[in-house]
């Protein structure tokens, strides 16, 4: 598998609004189980990472998803259907997508949700390589090929021309599907109480700090191939999610706010999110993504 990433972090970032009309985007909400929020392109994180970015400080970089239950096995909360496995609301955890002022496939610079850990400079990831690099980003877009499925490469090759997926080889992708995904991937929220009123915020895209924290921390206690949760694990995760304040939440927050009132400048990325502590990226120089 061989991909040329340079100027264009299309599974990095939501660009449906600067895609062509004749491009379809709506892979995600298609099929019986349609996500509960609107985000694109979410990074299911395993078990064991999203503790690790609880450990390291950046429970605040972390966000749930949920489903519609729509022809499925489903529970109710908050007036919502939701996808559910033995009663239980079942949710992924990915990376947050604040808006970000960046400039894909040649565009002039636009705001556009985009992972938090994206350098809107460069469009580069800041933690590529480093321990917390999900495996899912790691091996993109392997199981996509493995699966025969449509990778975000092709769609920006047709929507904008170029060559984006030079070798379509998936390699000794072994994407991990259920039921083996529950309690590695796919997690089940244990108490419909705790999350009455969350559900909603979801919903809306006016979830909260508390809100995340909560379906993190369930994800944090989780073991693979179970869908009970240790309590112990929860409660610590929890502390830690809701203490964290990390130079991605900051950063949120921000682009957030400029988002509202200023034009859109790549360039920025060095004031809200270095000075603030994010790792830097090295530039394209000699540079090409193979798996």
């Amino acid at each position: 598998m061989e991909v040329n990433c340079e100027g264009c972090a299309g599974c990095c970032i939501d660009w449906r609004a600067v895609a062509p009309a004749d491009v379809s985007l709506d892979h995600e909400r298609r099929g019986p189980y349609r996500p509960l929020d609107d985000s694109y392109n979410l990074v299911p994180l395993s078990s064991d990472e999203v503790r690790a970015f609880v450990r390291d400080g950046l429970g605040d970089a972390l966000t749930p998803r949920l489903w519609r239950g729509e022809g499925g096995p489903s529970v109710e909360v908050d007036g919502h259907s939701l996808a559910a496995v033995d009663g239980h609301p079942v949710f992924f955890v990915g990376l947050r997508k604040p808006p970000k002022p960046v400039a894909p496939f040649g565009l002039d610079p636009t705001w556009l949700p985009t992972c938090v850990f994206l350098d809107p400079t460069t469009l580069q990831c800041r933690i590529h390589g480093d321990d917390l690099y999900p495996d899912a980003c790691a091996r993109y877009p392997g199981d996509n090929l493995a699966l025969d499925a449509d990778t975000e490469c092709e769609r920006v090759e047709r929507a904008f021309g170029g060559e984006r997926l030079l070798d379509d080889t998936a390699g000794d992708a072994t994407p991990l599907l259920a039921p083996s995904a529950v309690g590695g991937r796919l997690f089940a929220h244990p108490d419909h109480s705790r999350i009455e009123g969350r559900v909603a915020r979801l919903a809306r895209g006016t979830a909260t700090h508390e809100d995340r924290a909560e379906f993190v921390a369930v994800a944090a206690g989780a073991t693979p191939g179970r869908l009970d949760v240790d309590d112990d694990h929860y409660e610590r995760a929890r502390e830690a999610v809701l203490a964290a304040d990390s130079w991605v939440g900051t950063a949120v927050e921000e682009w957030a706010a400029r988002a509202e009132t200023e034009r859109p400048d790549p360039s920025l990325g060095a004031v809200v999110e270095e000075d603030h502590g994010a790792p830097t990226t090295p530039g394209w120089a000699g540079s090409r993504e193979e798996s």
